[in-house]
């Protein structure tokens, strides 16, 4: 882990880069795509200087979203714990758990049938609640407040930019040109490595006649390079089926925010759209990070996977102009609502083509039928299928895309 002063002057220098640090105390009023506003100065400095009280609240509060909860009833939780633990494991997570009671799990179930543990649990979880009601992160009923998102929102962002800094994911600026994902613009000869479905069909032809050649032959073949198309205009569609609680969505919703981190660096712009059995939350591409964040801290999984409704509403969110427009699609399951879900999903990816939408998928742990759909989508969107086998490589593999795209 970067020590916490370096974290502190990384933050600093990124989301208010035209602060000095005397002027610390004004940050809060400075404008930009990469600058943080309206935050609570003394939550910024909690985070930033790594006051481990603070931040252990702010991932208390963001185990809690991404378990599903919006609200935190300690005798509830410490019912459920005492009537049927495994259940309340599943329910609640491992993580939560340990951080809301201050023991590890395996402890609490070794223990859960003791009467003086169980006194001792009840009043851990009463004084967790009292502090974040205290604070103003619980409302007197537990309901999460706006500073709550907040800080979740601050905590996640700092241990996303600490797993990708040591790794220089977030360093130089990016300045490649050719793109995968744009328009055909000058041809030649095919190399190793490069797609087959950039072939130029009427070159290669053109070049073997020339050559004299009564067949096509390997050093005949031409490629199209492709020109990236004005700006960039990415859109991530994270699945917040049931099967993305916990880790799944938490891991999610830290490559969602190395895209946005990373997109905006470059001056591009980023939407968002969450998905289940509706659209749960939209951004058209922007260049504002806070937004995104704070949109991505928010998120909570639940019911099914409409893939359709989401490709097509990805459509009407891209800009009319001509950009490169780009859908990033991460999910864990085939779509599971309408008659011919995999069908339907197919023909919204041809929609979107034919408006010059390209589409990647990233899946989690796919299986056989997963796969193949997958395939087919990343085919059709003109884009590439990525299969993420370790949850901790899903920001890369999202910043390997949208790098392709560049």
């Amino acid at each position: 882990m970067l020590p916490p002063p370096v974290l502190l002057r990384i933050m600093k220098r990124v989301m208010f880069p035209d602060v000095k640090a005397k002027d610390w105390s004004t940050a809060s009023e400075v404008r930009g795509s990469l600058k943080f506003q309206d935050v609570e100065e003394k939550l910024m400095h909690s985070v930033v200087e790594h006051d481990k009280k603070e931040v252990n609240k702010g991932k208390l509060l963001s185990q809690a979203i991404n378990q599903g909860f919006s609200s935190f009833h300690p005798d509830l939780m410490y019912e459920q714990i005492v009537k049927d633990y495994s259940m309340a494991q599943n329910l609640f997570g491992e993580s939560l758990l340990r951080l809301v009671s201050g023991y590890e799990p395996d402890y609490i179930k070794r223990n859960i049938t003791i009467p003086e543990f169980r006194r001792e649990l009840k009043e851990r979880l009463q004084s967790s609640f009292k502090d974040l009601t205290k604070d103003k992160f619980l409302s007197k009923d537990g309901e999460l407040q706006d500073k709550a998102y907040e800080l979740a929102s601050l905590v996640l962002y700092t241990e996303e930019l600490d797993h990708l800094l040591p790794k220089g994911f977030l360093g130089n600026k990016i300045h490649k040109r050719k793109s995968h994902y744009g328009e055909r613009d000058t041809t030649r000869a095919f190399r190793k490595g490069d797609r087959y479905k950039d072939i130029a069909i009427k070159r290669t032809i053109t070049t073997a006649i020339r050559r004299g050649h009564e067949s096509l032959m390997g050093k005949d073949l031409q490629v199209s390079d492709r020109q990236s198309k004005g700006g960039i205009h990415v859109i991530y569609g994270m699945d917040a089926s049931g099967s993305m609680k916990g880790k799944k969505i938490e891991m999610a919703k830290k490559a969602g925010i190395a895209l946005a981190f990373k997109a905006l660096q470059e001056k591009d712009h980023v939407g968002l759209l969450v998905f289940r059995d509706e659209i749960e939350e939209e951004i058209r591409p922007m260049q504002d990070f806070w937004t995104l964040l704070k949109a991505l801290t928010k998120v909570k999984a639940g019911q099914q996977t409409n893939l359709v409704k989401m490709i097509k509403r990805s459509i009407d969110l891209f800009p009319s102009e001509t950009v490169t427009k780009h859908l990033i699609i991460l999910s864990d399951a085939l779509p599971t609502i309408g008659k011919k879900p995999e069908e339907d999903t197919l023909k919204a990816v041809s929609e979107a083509k034919e408006q010059g939408v390209t589409i990647s998928l990233v899946g989690i742990h796919l299986d056989a039928s997963g796969k193949e759909l997958g395939e087919k989508i990343a085919q059709l969107g003109d884009g590439k299928l990525y299969q993420v086998k370790q949850l901790e490589e899903m920001d890369t593999i999202i910043l390997e895309d949208y790098y392709s795209v560049r």
